[in-house]
């Protein structure tokens, strides 16, 4: 990506500087301890090499960002000025006055166009179709696939396949299809299985990948407006897509029951897996070869549709937000502005970021700047996330306890399981007073 899109930049620099005059504030930005926040780092250093304004990206362990960001917004610290939070924070954020209200702002800079629309449904809006807005998409993500060419583009398995199946061995466009690939490639016998899904259930890995199938097969996990769960989250589509969901994970390679996004890019630098579902932000690691051995043969591809041709994605990715509690907040939101100007996206881009600039996604310049940037682009229209309410964790707690006996040691069936679940959304949302 940086290679091919530094020349569109040359000269933006220049452009901001004449625009924009010096300042002496300091911002601090809080996010976890990753790559993309190394790229925000060298990007906002440009911000300051323009303003005068020194923004630092402050970060902490994955394991210790929430308790660490929660506990300094519920004591109204002002240590950070900004935050690039998980999605299922801005309920909890929101209602408990953590975060900015950026609605007139989106207003002002219509946002809602700018940014990728499903992208600002999930990072940015709180409650539901509600039109307030407490988040700017930063780094967009969502779950893809990554896929190995040479098994796929081999004349002798390509034969196979199709003599097996009756249709052309090629990237899945359906959750079918996709099924049928998988259990070409499972040979136990080669050390050769033929899907790597996630099973993790001590957070969300498991919930997203389930919610990869639910989505693409049309269901839903409730009515996030009112709170209704039952015949949805329960719902026949549901139900297959869950059945779909256990039947991969018997193509997954062996003592797959606790895996995420590590052991999903292992599967395919280790030969593992024909396929292997993880988030965006993890497959530069798969492009590099100092890191991946097959780099040159492994292929993307976005998440496949299902049964009546809808096709999502489970959202992954984090939104920027003000700290009510900064002290620097007029500062904060000259940041945010100079954040969401196009150029300043195309820089986030080429920098490793993942934008959700709309403009920026639709270039072919983008596109074409990596192997799964058109893949990248083709899901960020189309994503779906979890529930946002604060008690977000709790839900997340009783899905993985429902379906994870189910999915990988195939304990009762599918419909018992979802039944369950909605039992026990139902009770959560009547303690916390949702669905009146």
């Amino acid at each position: 990506m940086r290679k091919t899109m530094t020349g569109l930049f040359a000269g933006v620099g220049l452009m901001w500087a004449c625009g924009t005059s010096a300042q002496a504030q300091e911002l601090t930005i809080f996010w976890a301890e990753w790559d993309p926040a190394n790229y925000l780092q060298e990007l906002v250093n440009e911000y300051e090499a323009q303003t005068g304004v020194k923004v630092t990206v402050e970060t902490t362990p994955w394991a210790d960002f929430q308790t660490k960001a929660f506990t300094e917004f519920n004591a109204k610290g002002s240590a950070y000025d900004l935050v690039v939070g998980d999605s299922q924070w801005i309920g909890a954020a929101s209602e408990a006055g953590h975060y900015v209200d950026l609605t007139e702002f989106f207003t002002k800079h219509n946002l809602t166009q700018v940014m990728a629309p499903a992208t600002v449904k999930y990072y940015s809006e709180y409650p539901a179709n509600s039109k307030k807005y407490w988040s700017i998409p930063a780094e967009g993500d969502a779950v893809g696939w990554s896929y190995r060419k040479d098994w796929f583009e081999d004349p002798k398995e390509m034969e196979a396949f199709k003599a097996k199946y009756g249709y052309d061995l090629a990237p899945p466009k359906t959750w079918a299809e996709m099924r049928d690939i998988a259990e070409f490639f499972h040979r136990p016998d080669q050390k050769r299985y033929g899907i790597a899904i996630y099973t993790d259930n001590s957070y969300d890995g498991l919930v997203m990948g389930v919610e990869n199938a639910i989505f693409s097969f049309g269901g839903e996990l409730g009515d996030y407006q009112n709170y209704k769960v039952d015949g949805i989250i329960n719902s026949e589509k549901n139900v297959k897509a869950l059945e779909l969901y256990r039947e991969l994970y018997g193509f997954t390679p062996p003592g797959w029951a606790k895996s995420f996004f590590v052991e999903n890019n292992q599967a395919i630098t280790e030969n593992l897996a024909a396929m292997s579902m993880n988030y965006f932000a993890f497959f530069p690691a798969l492009v590099n070869e100092a890191s991946n051995p097959n780099a040159k043969v492994t292929g993307f591809f976005a998440n496949p549709a299902g049964p009546n041709g809808e096709q999502f994605a489970a959202l992954g990715g984090q939104g920027i937000s003000v700290i009510s509690y900064s002290k620097n907040q007029e500062e904060a939101m000259k940041f945010l502005e100079w954040f969401i100007k196009d150029e300043t996206q195309k820089r986030w881009a080429e920098l490793g970021g993942y934008t959700a600039s709309a403009k920026v996604l639709e270039s072919p310049e983008f596109q074409n700047a990596t192997p799964y940037n058109k893949a990248f682009y083709e899901t960020m229209f189309k994503v779906k996330d979890f529930w946002a309410t604060p008690e977000y964790a709790e839900l997340l707690i009783q899905m993985n306890q429902r379906i994870y006996p189910f999915v990988t040691a195939g304990q009762g069936k599918a419909k018992e399981a979802l039944d369950s679940l909605a039992a026990d959304w139902n009770a959560t949302f009547k303690k916390y007073g949702r669905n009146k």
